[in-house]
């Protein structure tokens, strides 16, 4: 596989997508045959347009930011963030000392440890060039500090998507554009999830098996989600026989994990044991399907919750599985890779704004397609306007006029352009001429030591592929 692919070779977005074609109208229509749009033309605009998206969304922060938010119009005004509290309100953060060991009556930090250590690092550096007596107003210096690593990392994930991409480059633009990026980049850290997990991405794209699972060790270090990708990458190596490169990734991964956890376990382990404990008691959560069957009337029994919501996702993973298996041919592994994740969201205890950015990051290796993709994150935008809106009538009740109702029909919407773009995968794996990154004949360009391998002969029953042809794409070797 080539690591830059030569400017005859990109995939154009005006000729191959139908609404940047005719969205492109006015620019003269797509790009001709001699437009020489190549990977590094596309590289540079994609990260321009991070930019320019990640300072919109600075600017949307600053009515907190100017009152370092600490009044009543962080929830009017869209304008919230954790950051500026977990600095106020966690460990020893403001003094710069370790967010897992209590002080001065503040709560233990709730999140895992790379991403209490990057808190650690912009709070060192707050506390470097802030020297004000004022915790609230530091803890403004501590955003910036923080908004500047985040904007770091969102412009690295865009620079990674398009390395991984391939022949397909401009894919990046989704990333870049999405109003996801826009609304939640600076509510939490999850950004440096993200990247880690898009360079886990790139590196598996260049068969090298032991980066990625190192890279994907540290991505589940600062946030657990991305570990449930080593399902899809399980099965997928199982139906192509490529165990060996799976059993490399996911030790490098639990060695990765381990060295990263094991200090903090051993200095501060009721403050290593905080995230678990909470993601085990906490209860439904705004933005969960089972916090808006609770507002319907159609909550749990007390203790059912932890046992239910594993179960269905468990559930869902199986369906994955079964459709990794009796698909007439090999899903691509970001198909997979989005399934499983989305699986995780609409399923979990709790679904935060922010959380989009973990499937947004997926979507151009999954399904890039610019329809689909603008009609789910119209429905994401909305949901974040209403969650914003709930919580002003649950802390100010009295200045909110917003009914309960519009949070919990938001996130019914919200869960059905989910399922719907789910629906519209599976449709790929199973209809392949549907899928638009195999319509030129690609197999998995970014499936690493999967793409161009036939599957291994083996004795799998009843989950055997279907025997059907559904596509004329012929599969092409890579280069």
């Amino acid at each position: 596989m080539r690591d830059v692919p030569d400017v005859s070779d990109v995939v154009l977005p005006s000729r191959e997508d139908p609404v940047v074609g005719s969205a492109s109208g006015g620019l003269g229509g797509p790009a001709g045959r001699r437009i020489r749009l190549g990977w590094s033309r596309a590289i540079a605009v994609a990260l321009i347009t991070t930019a320019v998206v990640c300072s919109l969304g600075l600017i949307s922060k600053q009515p907190c930011r100017a009152t370092s938010w600490n009044s009543t119009n962080v929830y009017p005004q869209l304008c919230y963030s954790d950051v500026a509290y977990m600095y106020r309100l966690r460990g020893n953060l403001a003094e710069g000392g370790s967010p897992y060991a209590s002080s001065h009556g503040r709560q233990l930090l709730e999140y895992p440890v790379l991403s209490g250590a990057l808190m650690y690092v912009a709070a060192k550096v707050t506390n470097a060039i802030d020297s004000s007596a004022n915790l609230i107003d530091r803890s403004r210096t501590f955003f910036d500090i923080t908004a500047l690593m985040l904007v770091a990392f969102a412009l690295a994930t865009t620079w990674l998507i398009a390395r991984t991409a391939g022949r397909r480059p401009w894919d990046a633009m989704f990333f870049a554009l999405s109003p996801g990026l826009l609304l939640t980049a600076f509510i939490n850290w999850d950004l440096f999830a993200v990247m880690l997990t898009a360079g886990f991405g790139l590196a598996w794209a260049r068969r090298r098996p032991v980066l990625a699972g190192m890279l994907l060790g540290l991505a589940v270090a600062a946030k657990f989600y991305p570990v449930v990708l080593l399902g899809p990458v399980l099965l997928l190596c199982i139906r192509a026989g490529k165990m060996k490169a799976f059993t490399q990734a996911t030790l490098a991964a639990l060695v990765t994990w381990i060295v990263v956890n094991l200090p903090v376990r051993l200095l501060w382990p009721s403050g290593w044991n905080e995230f678990y404990a909470m993601s085990r008691s906490r209860t439904e959560g705004f933005g969960s399907i089972w916090y808006a069957l609770q507002r319907s009337g159609w909550g749990l029994p007390a203790g059912w919750l932890n046992i239910t919501a594993s179960g269905l996702f468990g559930l869902l993973c199986i369906g994955v599985a079964v459709l990794a298996f009796k698909a007439p041919r090999r899903p691509r592994l970001w198909q997979l890779g989005f399934l499983v994740v989305a699986a995780f969201t609409m399923t979990n205890k709790v679904y935060s704004p922010q959380y989009v950015l973990w499937m947004v990051a997926l979507y151009p290796l999954a399904r890039p397609r610019w329809r689909d993709f603008l009609i789910w994150q119209a429905a994401e935008v909305v949901y974040f306007v209403a969650v914003w809106w709930e919580l002003e009538g649950i802390v100010y009740p009295s200045q909110a006029s917003v009914p309960e109702w519009p949070h919990t029909a938001a996130t019914f919407v919200r869960l059905a352009a989910t399922a719907w773009v789910c629906a519209l995968i599976v449709r790929d794996v199973l209809r392949p001429e549907h899928d638009p990154i195999r319509a030129d004949g690609s197999d998995d360009p970014a499936g690493g030591v999967l793409d161009g391998t036939a599957d291994v002969p083996r004795r799998l029953g009843w989950l055997r592929p279907i025997d059907r042809t559904t596509s004329s794409v012929e599969v092409h070797a890579p280069t």
